[in-house]
């Protein structure tokens, strides 16, 4: 996904009369080491009749020599390229071990070859004042290339940008003393103290483009508020491993897509874009730059117009259509990921899957898409996968829908969320469960309290659900289905009593199902599936059994509705998703590490 751009940039020269033109050196070629892609160049200029040598300085720029054999009344030096603003990392860069922390020493053979960028031209006492003061504001040891964002953001906060017209370089005297000056300026500036800390470094000169945000930032400036581009001028440090780094403290940031380098230079006077003489004479100068955007791929801040949009739809259908009429069934899925916008450095955005805020956003998405996907279904609070090293499953919120359009659960307020006040007491389970027992038509007998292992490390709450205790730990109904409808058993189990595994998963989870026998004393089967309910964190949660059709398990969630519609409980549905079957859709929002992940439902058309 890129973006291209022209960039056009016409100097034009006018004199009162013919004059004669000496050689010019032309430094406005992209220089090798530009890092952003230079699809198209070209270099034209008037008078016409002249010869022109390219070739390379002695520090590797490109440079365009022209001869005018005659006289002129204009010199007039247009360029025209197209660049590809793909986004560039300027941190995608290894250092050296021995330089990663500063300072460091560049080896023999290496400084040799840096000497022309170490010279310390100025020695003025604002700049040594200034260095001092910033050494000491550093306190401890640093890593090579925080030294160089502190010095960079530093110069950007003294030193005020503006656009100075006069001729040449300021000293960085002057640049301290007025405590502002151009980018040459800053540059200029960025260069000697670089050098002073012991870090080759060398000037230079370019374009520089900047190009509107898609969107407005959430948390500082939105940047430019159009297109633009103009001559530039920054700074290069030379770190071993990473080679030249660029520096612009008119902007406090490293060197991105948008500089373009012309040349790079020990010195100011060497990167002159255009280096000639002409006969004294009067003129009059012109400059003209302008960047426009010649392509643009879709993406997520900008994705396709409607134009676009519609054609692509128009298509889909054609698709459509000719896989119908060739009996070619065809399905396709998806798993988007998202991150965090405001806390991209957070454990669970980066490493880690699980964490409270990830939960969180993860049910607000999942009640988001089912408000789009699924308006009569239901929002499952269920179990996704158990990975190995990981101490429990991990969560899976599930959206779940009938295709047929009939709704599997016509209450969206009854379920809890995250807003539901959290004030629902044990009564209220033993309530509900007592009434949903009653409305499948079953015996009250066989709803069973459930309590926790008193002979294992507890935590204070749930020391207080022991056998014994005023309150249990939820209640438990064996319930199973056949063709003629519901069906239970009791649980014969030592005392009588229903002991959980210790653990902190819901307690549907947590039965002890290995202790029941396959039947019962007087014969028969034992139902070895249970609906559980239980208060959790403050949440009346009730946990669905397994179902091998999907019948009962469409009609055990109306008969949840029905209660706890007429109790006025808000419930939690968790356990066991139903069972595959073509009726029902289930679209899962999970925890993976770094992000959460939305395990899209198949779609079958283009429209789906």
């Amino acid at each position: 996904m890129s973006i291209h751009v022209a960039l056009h940039h016409r100097t034009h020269y006018r004199y009162d009369r013919d004059v004669d033109l000496s050689p010019h050196e032309i430094r406005l070629r992209p220089a090798p080491h530009c890092r952003t892609p230079i699809l198209s160049y070209s270099l034209n200029v008037r008078p016409e009749k002249h010869f022109i040598n390219w070739q390379q300085d002695v520090f590797g720029n490109h440079i365009a020599r022209f001869v005018f054999p005659e006289k002129s009344r204009e010199l007039e030096i247009t360029v025209d390229l197209v660049a590809d603003m793909t986004v560039i990392n300027p941190f995608d860069f290894f250092v050296e071990t021995y330089a990663e922390q500063f300072p460091f020493v560049y080896p023999s053979g290496l400084a040799h070859d840096l000497v022309p960028y170490l010279a310390l031209d100025e020695q003025g006492p604002l700049l040594r004042q200034w260095l001092a003061d910033f050494r000491a504001a550093q306190t401890g040891a640093i890593r090579t290339v925080d030294f160089l964002m502190a010095i960079n953001r530093q110069l950007q906060r003294d030193i005020r940008y503006l656009v100075r017209m006069e001729p040449g370089v300021q000293t960085c005297e002057q640049t301290l003393r007025n405590k502002s000056g151009s980018c040459r300026d800053t540059g200029w500036l960025m260069v000697q103290i670089l050098r002073r800390c012991g870090l080759a470094a060398r000037f230079v000169s370019g374009y520089l483009i900047q190009l509107t945000a898609d969107q407005k930032s959430l948390d500082g400036p939105s940047g430019t508020e159009r297109d633009f581009t103009d001559l530039h001028a920054w700074a290069e440090a030379y770190v071993p491993g990473a080679g030249w780094i660029g520096l612009d403290a008119t902007s406090g940031l490293l060197a991105g897509e948008g500089h373009i380098p012309l040349a790079c230079t020990p010195s100011p006077i060497s990167a002159a874009a255009v280096i000639g003489d002409v006969e004294a004479c009067e003129s009059q100068f012109e400059v003209a730059m302008e960047v426009t955007r010649i392509r643009e791929d879709p993406r997520v801040t900008k994705p396709f117009d409607q134009p676009r949009w519609l054609a692509i739809d128009a298509l889909g259908r054609k698709i459509d259509a000719e896989l119908a009429a060739r009996d070619v069934r065809l399905t396709q899925g998806g798993e988007p990921t998202f991150v965090s916008i405001d806390d991209m450095e957070g454990a669970e955005w980066n490493t880690a899957a699980l964490s409270d805020k990830k939960w969180q956003l993860a049910e607000q998405l999942a009640w988001r898409l089912k408000d789009r996907f699924a308006p009569g279904g239901l929002v499952f609070y269920g179990q996704g996968k158990w990975y190995p090293g990981e101490p429990l499953p991990r969560w899976a919120i599930g959206i779940q829908w009938r295709n047929d359009d009939t709704p599997l659960w016509r209450n969206p307020s009854l379920i809890g969320t995250a807003n539901t006040p959290a004030d629902t007491k044990a009564a209220d389970a033993q309530r509900f469960a007592a009434a949903l027992t009653t409305a499948l038509g079953l015996e009250a007998g066989l709803l069973l309290p459930v309590w926790e292992d008193p002979l294992t490390h507890l935590s204070p709450e749930k020391a207080k659900r022991v056998p014994g205790s005023k309150l249990s730990a939820g209640h438990v109904l064996p319930l199973g289905a056949t063709a003629a409808g519901w069906i239970s058993s009791p649980w014969p189990l030592p005392d009588d009593q229903l002991i959980l595994g210790n653990g902190d998963s819901p307690i549907g989870y947590r039965l002890p199902l290995s202790a029941l026998p396959k039947t019962l004393p007087g014969g028969g089967k034992v139902v070895r599936t249970a609906l559980c309910v239980e208060v959790r964190d403050g949440r009346l949660c009730v946990f669905l059994p397994p179902f091998k059709t999907i019948q009962p398990y469409i009609d055990l969630l109306a008969a949840i509705e029905r209660v706890a519609e007429k109790l006025k409980l808000c419930i939690r549905l968790e356990g066991y998703g139903p069972p595959t079957d073509g009726r029902i859709t289930v679209l899962n929002v999970t925890p993976d590490p770094g992000v959460i992940e939305v395990n899209i439902h198949p779609a079958a058309t283009w429209d789906q």
